[in-house]
């Protein structure tokens, strides 16, 4: 393929596709599923394609949310928030919580959740699920375009303070990634993958 036959577009002008393929070349992406409690107490569940970890030392986690919603709010109110990995067993509860609620509604109950109290923070775990972090806030960033200009998304990166590993996944001390059956998003209005082992491979990093 030459540099003239690839289709070429500025995003500001449109794709020109039946779909945007932005979140399908980004992908597939880990799933940030994002439990938060209000500050009148009420649990907050809710899944965030645009997710992903950013320091080992200490850990953080963020993910970016495309308007105001509940999770951020409660983020901002409370300055914690719980992530839960989503596998294949899980995806259609995980799914269920995508569904637009209002701020008095327990997505926990409405996917049929057992929620788990957390170690160090207040917003419940998802008990089903084999991993949890549990996280404080550490930045609240109001994301902007190369011209300076404010877009309704915001990033809430936060430090892993707590973490919850089913011990069936720790195999003489290391944790089998494809053993828990993660899904992440692949872009268009619902795909998805699932990690599993014979789609492994590994490379030796140059020294």
């Amino acid at each position: 393929m030459t540099n003239s036959s690839a289709h070429f577009y500025e995003p500001l002008a449109g794709h020109g596709l039946r779909h945007d393929p932005f979140n399908a070349i980004v992908g597939p992406r880990p799933i940030g599923w994002i439990s938060t409690t209000s500050k009148d107490g009420v649990r907050n569940l809710a899944p965030y394609s645009f997710f992903n970890a950013f320091n080992y030392t200490p850990p953080i986690i963020g993910f970016s949310t495309i308007g105001w919603k509940d999770t951020i709010a409660n983020v901002e109110a409370t300055g914690e928030f719980v992530w839960s990995l989503a596998t294949r067993k899980l995806a259609e509860a995980m799914n269920a919580t995508c569904a637009s609620a209002g701020p008095e509604v327990d997505e926990f109950a409405l996917a049929g959740l057992t929620p788990a109290p957390s170690r160090l923070v207040v917003p419940d775990r998802v008990l089903e699920s084999p991993v949890n972090f549990e996280c404080r806030l550490t930045q609240l960033i109001q994301l902007q375009a190369a011209d300076g200009r404010k877009v309704t998304s915001w990033l809430a990166l936060g430090e892993v303070v707590a973490v919850h590993i089913d011990p069936s996944l720790i195999v003489e001390g290391v944790y089998q990634t494809a053993a828990a059956g993660p899904i992440l998003r692949a872009g268009r209005m619902g795909d998805y993958f699932e990690i599993k082992q014979d789609a492994m491979f590994e490379m030796a990093r140059p020294r």
